[in-house]
């Protein structure tokens, strides 16, 4: 129904109400129809249910299964250490989960719990949660507007609409229809939403929707859609498939030969075990969770507070930030920007222009505090402009001089405000208002011609316009009427206002394009200031679009999908619209962030693939909804987070490229020694200890690497890029096939010189991963031009490593639990030398990829 074309008749007969309201009996009966006035929240998995889910991810299950397979081994301390790796994660997730569904409950808090209405023709103060459609409802400064109400009586009622619309200006209400069906909330100027604060003025209202039925209940419901699934979710949900079925697949394969060979069936089934243990990388969850915790640290100390550790690493991936522009491109408060002075001979005041008087003068703006200015956003931002214009003291006698005697207020209908002064036994008379509304009132009509070139030019530029006009006279008319007194005046001048752009942003858009993302804004404000604002940031290039809620409204799917990566500028849109643009172009495979502040911004922020919250304007709402939130409400803190957000998705390959090396190296040397005719290599605590020590230590001090210099000069990785792109799987490979190859070549040597061979095949594995690891910190310097130390977490780490090496070689104690023998001077040279020629093979593998790189070049 478009409530906001029907005349105030029509709708009480529509709602069968009066203008004196329901009476209570019938108030009653529809409380019982539509229900209480609330929002209601769907059933919640019960906490238990929660925890549980936890352990339905794909990897997990495969440690699950890790920690049965070291039980059927008889190895106790394996599963033990596997399942408390397993309870860890799960308890983060759960913790995750369980913030995250406070969405609906912060939305419920919005709402006032007692509100003014009629009933039985009495104002009565009932609960907001009792009101029913057809309620008539009073409204004045200060209240929460609680149900969307059709206004029929307004006297300057100004509402706040930014958490709903995403409008930065108050917005000035009428109460007569409106007659076009296609209006946006923002523009639907007679109707009252829920939620949605009322600034200046009174009103009174007819209810015409309640609860969820409402537009903040229709937020609601948007609210209850899942989530998305982060790459980081998607590439380890891929990564821990394809790694089961290839365990699955050589435990099966080296069964098979060792059956054909004649080996007893049971032996060869606990080496395949123990080679299942060996390929599973226990500590990769454990370890990317603390790198992602580690990074949510290093961001809160640049202003960005990670809400669900995941979104970390999407803002790596990120190639669409959808932007809101009210206090996140723009600095959220009005400041007058232009100025213009009309030439005058009938200046009242030899010190000050008529302009300046107007601007001083015609406001209802307080000063507190020792002179903070206090009132309408508008009036505040035109007396800070004046007051910059006067010397010390000089506003001050201003007030003084021209005490105000008489006014009539600002009302939608005649769009101004008019003041009345007394000085020096004379009356100034000072309007301000919309530009064709002092114009009518002009003296002269020919002034009009050039008020109306500079408007139309400064609201090209998306700038509000005011105008001021003054006039002076002897007498006060009778009757005392803005009929008789807003007539005859001279023009004082025109201002010219905006919510200005942040300095920082301009330079945040352009790092942006340069990493290969699109800024786009997305607002609830009129098309030609969001393109004012785009414009001047640098949002929009070239052949970029800009288009209304009204325009996206009238497109077809179809339409919209081929248009949807050149739309720079999205004005007038609604929540329903916000969804529409984010799934669009998720569905053309881009990673899309959206920013925002309001509640008609939270189911956009939940949708995104990283919602971005403002912490400083940002409602609960919008918060709780968010992956993310700007403690700053900056811009270019965004920036910041995607640069964190690359490294450590750089880091995490870094992790994944180590471990599965290692491990691919244990699977080699277990799956070749008994096809070479040798003794099985390692026991299942050696693994193990390879696994969370050897492996663990270095992968968690990868984390610290700092980023690669180009991180942000290349384009976002591609949204179904493997884990294993960019030669990772070949890497993996043959630096596997060469540390096994050490392994066993040290093996073979010890056995036919009767040393240590197994503590010998033990320290080789573990010190060549050790060189591994400071080997691949990063993917094109050389470790010594990069600097040993440049990583001082990781060296120490290294050395911490060795130690605990030496010392499960050389104490009693560490050979009784891990049944190695102490080596010779010798025996040990020999296996830190087998070990470190891998740390060499990986730096030569760095030098003939910068030659293939540089012939491609050339």
């Amino acid at each position: 129904m478009n409530w906001h074309s029907l005349e105030s008749a029509k709708i009480f007969e529509l709602t069968n109400s009066s203008a004196d309201g329901l009476s209570s009996d019938d108030a009653k009966e529809r409380l019982e129809q539509y229900g209480q006035n609330e929002l209601v929240e769907k059933k919640k998995r019960s906490p238990w249910l929660l925890f549980l889910n936890q352990f339905s991810d794909f990897m997990i299950l495969v440690l699950v299964a890790a920690a049965i397979i070291s039980g059927i081994i008889g190895d106790l301390t394996d599963t033990i250490i596997i399942l408390v790796i397993i309870l860890l994660n799960a308890i983060v997730g759960f913790v995750q989960e369980y913030r995250a569904e406070k969405a609906i409950s912060a939305l419920k808090k919005m709402a006032a719990l007692q509100v003014l209405a009629l009933r039985d023709g009495v104002a009565s103060k009932i609960p907001t949660a009792g009101l029913v459609p057809g309620d008539v409802v009073l409204l004045e400064a200060g209240n929460s507007v609680p149900a969307d109400l059709r206004l029929i009586e307004v006297n300057s009622l100004k509402v706040d609409e930014a958490a709903l619309t995403g409008e930065s200006i108050a917005v000035d209400k009428i109460s007569k229809p409106i007659f076009e069906n296609e209006l946006v909330l923002g523009d639907r100027l007679n109707m009252a939403y829920k939620g949605t604060i009322i600034t200046y003025g009174r009103g009174k209202g007819v209810v015409m929707a309640t609860g969820m039925q409402t537009e903040i209940g229709k937020i609601a419901l948007m609210l209850e859609d899942q989530g998305t699934t982060t790459p980081l979710q998607k590439r380890m949900t891929e990564f821990g498939k394809k790694l089961s079925y290839l365990i699955f697949f050589i435990c099966l394969l080296l069964f098979g030969v060792g059956m054909l060979k004649g080996e007893p069936p049971l032996t060869m089934l606990l080496l395949s075990i123990s080679l299942a243990v060996a390929a599973i990388p226990e500590a990769l969850p454990a370890l990317i969770t603390i790198a992602l915790s580690r990074a949510a640290s290093r961001l809160v100390r640049k202003n960005a507070l990670i809400r669900k550790l995941p979104a970390v690493e999407t803002l790596g991936s990120v190639t669409f930030i959808c932007s809101d522009k009210t206090g996140t491109l723009t600095v959220n408060k009005m400041k007058v920007v232009e100025s213009h002075e009309s030439p005058s001979d009938h200046y009242w005041n030899e010190e000050f222009t008529p302009l300046q008087l107007a601007l001083a003068l015609n406001n209802d703006v307080k000063r507190v505090n020792g002179g903070l200015l206090e009132g309408d956003p508008t009036e505040t931002a035109l007396v800070q402009y004046v007051q910059e214009k006067m010397i010390a003291g000089q506003f001050d006698s201003v007030l003084r001089d021209y005490e105000r005697i008489a006014e009539f207020p600002f009302d939608s209908d005649r769009k101004c405000m008019t003041t009345i002064h007394e000085f020096k036994g004379k009356y100034l008379v000072l309007s301000k208002g919309a530009v064709e509304s002092i114009i009518e009132n002009l003296k002269d009509p020919y002034e009009a011609e050039g008020l109306q070139s500079i408007n139309s030019k400064w609201a090209g530029n998306g700038l509000r316009v005011i105008a001021f006009a003054y006039k002076t006279i002897d007498v006060l008319p009778h009757p005392f009427s803005y009929n008789n007194v807003e007539n005859n005046f001279l023009i004082a001048g025109l201002a010219g206002m905006m919510d200005p752009p942040r300095e920082e942003v301009k330079v945040a858009i352009q790092q942006c394009r340069t990493a290969g993302i699109k800024p786009v804004m997305i607002t609830g404000d009129h098309p030609a200031t969001a393109a004012a604002i785009a414009q001047q940031i640098g949002m929009i290039k070239n052949n970029d679009l800009v288009v209304s809620g009204l325009e996206l409204q009238r497109m077809s799917d179809v339409e919209f999908s081929e248009k949807v990566e050149h739309i720079s500028v999205y004005a007038r849109v609604s929540p329903e619209q916000k969804l529409r643009i984010i799934k669009t172009l998720q569905k053309k495979n881009h990673f899309v962030a959206m920013t925002g502040d309001g509640v008609n911004d939270a189911p956009s922020l939940k949708a995104a693939d990283i919602g971005i919250a403002m912490g400083i304007t940002g409602t609960d709402v919008s918060k709780e909804a968010a992956h993310m939130i700007l403690l700053d409400d900056n811009f270019s803190t965004i920036v910041k987070a995607v640069k964190e957000g690359r490294c450590i998705y750089d880091n995490i390959r870094k992790f994944v490229k180590y471990i599965m090396t290692c491990n691919s190296a244990e699977i080699w040397t277990i799956f070749l020694a008994p096809l070479m005719g040798l003794p099985i290599p390692l026991l299942p605590i050696h693994i193990l200890w390879i696994n969370l020590v050897t492996d663990g230590l270095p992968g968690l001090a990868l984390a610290e690497e700092k980023a690669e210099k180009d991180i942000m000069e290349r384009p976002p990785r591609q949204t179904n890029e493997s884990l294993f792109a960019d030669g990772i799987a070949f890497h993996i490979l043959w630096v596997g096939l060469l540390m096994a190859g050490l392994t066993l070549s040290t093996q073979a040597a010890a056995i036919l010189l009767g040393w240590h061979w197994q503590t010998m095949v033990f320290t080789v594995l573990s010190v060549s991963q050790l060189g591994h690891v400071m080997a691949i910190r990063s993917e094109k310097e050389y470790l010594f031009r990069q600097g040993i130390f440049s990583n001082p977490q990781l060296f120490i780490t290294v050395m911490l490593t060795l130690l605990l090496q030496l010392v499960v070689i050389y104490l009693p104690q560490a050979n009784e639990v891990f049944k190695t023998q102490p080596l010779s001077l010798e025996e040990l040279l020999v296996s830190l030398g087998a070990a470190g020629v891998l740390f060499h093979a990986v730096e030569f593998e760095k030098w003939v990829k910068k030659r293939i790189q540089a012939k491609k070049s050339k």
